[in-house]
């Protein structure tokens, strides 16, 4: 590797005493950007054993591009905890949804609430839910300059195609941190199900689920939380833009693997075929607008891209919009792959449209998309 990675596990961490009894919540949102995380440390006097035992709290939002100065109060209401892998039992990290002072109304970028309430309508055909998070390792040269981890400083590697899944100093740059993510996320309970190297250098990738309903963002957002706290401890910046890097390199995406009790169930693989590949390819152009911004810049039909104007599919293919596995044809019944969603996607909105479309006749895709560009604009 051509930089030092300091792996720096509890740099500013002085451990607990044994008589220490109070258990230290970590509440965990998304911030005005949509795509980046805030948290701060509450300490309770008793154990956190269950949802209810976890209170609202607040924030300033004027300092997180959610509210402007003279009406800044946000309230943080606990959705779902974890165990806390940094600090241990019994102390929790807290996801959160955020709201305006009168407690009803989402603030911006808050959009578990309405996944939260698709997921419910159509909990019945129990929609599972597998997402390829991929991401680039950045590393920064004073407070602006940042490149690629194991790249010649603002120079090139060799090409791709030695990179993916690989071993090797040569080849493998950032094994720890992923290594340590991995751990950090099953220590904490997140519904990982794998990690690898991606097909550019410095390009990772972590999967989670299967995960069922609302619980694919959940995990999601949890794990993001869980790899950037990481790479504070290692020096390392992690993005997830789609396209980081111009050029004859891969762009990050966040595939994500759909399905229910029809495309599980006998003839599923036909159902998929038939009555789900009209729908997706009906809607393409309206659920890219909630698949992550300057996704254009990725979805260009090469580097394992499908077109992002035209809708396109295939069994087993990489170079679609929608890819069937091949075991999926081979069972007559399984799950498909939407490759269009970019690594920098809001996992609730991705999520929440998929079902819609399948299961709901799309009911909420109108609303969704509101949401978003309501959430986009600028703070009066």
């Amino acid at each position: 590797m051509t930089e030092t990675v300091e792996h720096l596990r509890d740099f500013n961490y002085y451990k607990l005493n044994s008589n220490v009894t109070q258990v230290l919540a970590e509440y965990i949102w998304i911030d005005g950007t949509g795509e980046r995380m805030r948290s701060k440390t509450k300490v309770y006097p008793t154990p956190i054993t269950q949802l209810s035992d976890l209170e609202w709290w607040t924030y300033d939002g004027s300092s997180t591009e959610q509210a402007n100065t003279k009406w800044s109060e946000i309230y943080l209401k606990p959705v779902v905890f974890v165990k806390d892998p940094f600090r241990g039992d019994p102390h929790k990290l807290v996801l959160c949804e955020t709201y305006l002072p009168d407690k009803k109304t989402p603030a911006r970028y808050n959009f578990r609430w309405i996944a939260n309430e698709i997921m419910e309508k159509a909990k019945d055909y129990k929609p599972w839910f597998g997402i390829e998070q991929e991401y680039f390792l950045l590393k920064r040269t004073g407070t602006t300059h940042i490149w690629p981890l194991g790249w010649p400083t603002g120079g090139f590697p060799y090409p791709q195609g030695r990179y993916y899944c690989s071993i090797g100093e040569r080849n493998n740059f950032g094994r720890a941190l992923s290594e340590a993510h991995l751990r950090a996320c099953l220590n904490a309970g997140i519904k990982i199900a794998g990690v690898n190297a991606e097909v550019a250098p410095s390009q990772w990738e972590f999967q989670i689920g299967i995960a069922e309903g609302i619980e694919i963002g959940d995990h999601l957002w949890l794990a993001r939380y869980i790899l950037e706290r990481l790479g504070e401890e290692f020096g390392i910046d992690i993005n997830y833009d789609p396209k980081p890097i111009l050029g004859d390199w891969n762009g990050s995406g966040a595939h994500t693997n759909y399905s229910d009790i029809k495309t599980r169930g006998e003839g599923g693989y036909k159902y998929i075929v038939n009555e789900l590949m009209p729908l997706l390819s009906n809607t393409h152009k309206e659920v890219l607008k909630l698949y992550g911004a300057n996704n254009e810049k990725r979805l260009t039909g090469h580097h394992e891209t499908s077109s992002y104007d035209q809708f396109s599919w295939g069994d087993g293919s990489r170079g679609g919009s929608i890819r069937v596995p091949v075991v999926t044809k081979e069972l007559g019944a399984g799950y498909l792959e939407d490759r269009r969603p970019a690594a920098n996607i809001d996992p609730y909105l991705v999520s929440a449209v998929i079902v819609d479309i399948a299961l709901l006749n799309s009911t909420y895709v109108n609303q969704l998309k509101q949401l978003l560009v309501q959430s986009a604009k600028p703070l009066a």
